[in-house]
C-alpha cells in the first residue's frame, strides 16, 4: 500500500531579499486586495508553516505539487519548513522547468525513489497525432505548464496542470480539451492494454464546474469511459476542494483519476480532502483548522490537498 498525494500550494517562490536573506513567498497570487498591501509580506511565513503543517498531516509517501517555481524552492522549503514539522524527509524531490512563464512548476517529493520521470513539456499536439487548440499556432506547446510522468511502486502517475479558466473562458476550454486529448494520448500510447494498465493521473486539471454534463467539461476525454474518478466515490456535497473567495464559489479543480483497472483493484479506497490549512472564509467546511489559520491569511493554500493510500501490482511497501 502506497500513499499518494496531490496538492496545489499556490505560487510557492524563493526570493532573495535585498540583505542576502532567503524567503518563501507565501500563499497569495496578488487578486485579492489585501494580498496586495504592505502587511501582506509579513504573513507569507506563517502560510508556508501552514503549508507544511498539512503536508505533515498526511504524512504520503508520494506528494503531487503543483505551483512550485523552481528545485531551489522545493528544497529550501523541505530542508527548512517541512523536515522542522518533524515528518520524514523526502529524498527524492523533483521539480522541472515546464512551459509556465510565470515559473508556476509541477514538483515531486517521495521518500520511493522513481523508476522513471519524464518531463512532456516539449510535446507539441501534431507529435501525438492531434490538432492544436482553436486559435493556437502548431508550435504551441501541448501542455500549457507541463505533464510529468513518473512510476512509483508498480505505478505510472502522469502528474499535470492544466491551463486555468481565466480570463478567456472560451479559450482556455479548448486548451484544456487538447491538454486532456494529449494526456489521453500519452496514456494510450504508453501501455499495450491502457484500461488493464495501473496508472494515476494526479494534480490540478483546472475543471472550473463539476456539475455540468460530461459532455460540457474540458477534460471529458479522460471521463468518458477511460478513466475513473476516485473523487465521485465520496458523497455529493463532499468533493470540493477549492474556495474562490471574490465569487464565493466552491468546485474542485484538483483530482485523482486511475485506470479502470487500478479502481477494480482498490474497490474501498477513497480520497481524503485535507481542508485544515483553508481560510476561514471557506466556510462550506465546518471542520477544525490548523492553529494561526486566520479569516482570509494566513493560510496553507487556496486549495485543499488531498491524499488516497492504493494498492498496485507489484507493491513491496505496506502501510499497515
Amino acid at each position: 500500500m502506497v500513499r499518494i498525494a496531490t496538492f496545489n500550494v499556490q505560487n510557492m517562490r524563493l526570493r532573495k531579499l535585498d540583505q542576502g536573506d532567503m524567503r518563501l513567498d507565501g500563499a497569495r497570487d496578488g487578486d485579492v486586495p489585501s494580498d496586495n498591501t504592505a502587511s501582506a509580506p509579513g504573513l507569507d511565513m506563517a502560510d508556508r508553516r501552514l503549508t507544511a503543517a498539512v503536508l505533515h498531516d498526511m504524512d504520503a509517501d508520494v506528494v503531487a505539487l503543483q505551483e512550485v517555481h523552481d528545485q531551489e524552492t522545493l528544497d529550501h522549503f523541505h530542508d527548512r519548513f517541512l523536515v522542522r514539522t518533524g515528518l520524514r524527509p523526502y529524498p527524492h524531490r523533483i521539480c522541472l522547468p515546464g512551459n509556465d512563464g510565470m515559473g508556476r512548476n509541477i514538483a515531486l517529493l517521495s521518500r520511493i525513489m522513481p523508476t522513471t520521470v519524464k518531463s512532456h513539456a516539449a510535446l507539441r499536439p501534431e507529435d501525438l497525432g492531434l490538432s492544436p487548440a482553436a486559435g493556437q499556432p502548431p508550435y504551441r506547446p501541448l501542455f500549457c505548464r507541463d505533464c510529468v510522468q513518473a512510476d512509483v511502486e508498480g505505478l505510472t502517475l502522469f502528474h499535470c496542470h492544466f491551463k486555468a479558466p481565466y480570463p478567456d473562458a472560451d479559450a482556455t476550454f479548448a486548451l484544456r480539451r487538447t491538454e486532456a486529448l494529449g494526456l489521453r494520448r500519452l496514456i494510450e500510447r504508453g501501455f499495450q492494454d491502457p484500461l488493464a494498465a495501473h496508472w494515476l493521473i494526479l494534480g490540478d486539471l483546472n475543471e472550473p464546474d463539476a456539475r455540468v454534463p460530461l459532455a460540457e467539461k474540458a477534460i471529458a476525454p479522460l471521463l468518458d469511459g477511460f478513466a475513473v474518478d476516485l473523487l465521485e466515490r465520496r458523497p455529493q456535497g463532499q468533493r470540493w476542494s477549492y474556495h474562490e473567495i471574490r465569487r464565493d464559489v466552491y468546485s474542485r479543480p484538483d483530482s485523482i483519476l486511475c485506470s479502470p483497472a487500478l479502481a477494480v483493484a482498490n474497490p474501498n479506497a477513497i480520497p481524503r480532502l485535507l481542508r485544515e490549512g483553508l481560510s476561514r472564509e471557506a466556510e462550506a467546511y465546518p471542520g477544525p483548522r490548523l492553529h494561526g489559520v486566520g479569516e482570509h491569511r494566513p493560510h496553507a493554500s487556496d486549495h485543499a490537498a488531498i491524499m488516497i493510500d492504493l494498492y498496485a501490482e507489484g507493491m513491496t511497501r505496506d502501510r499497515s
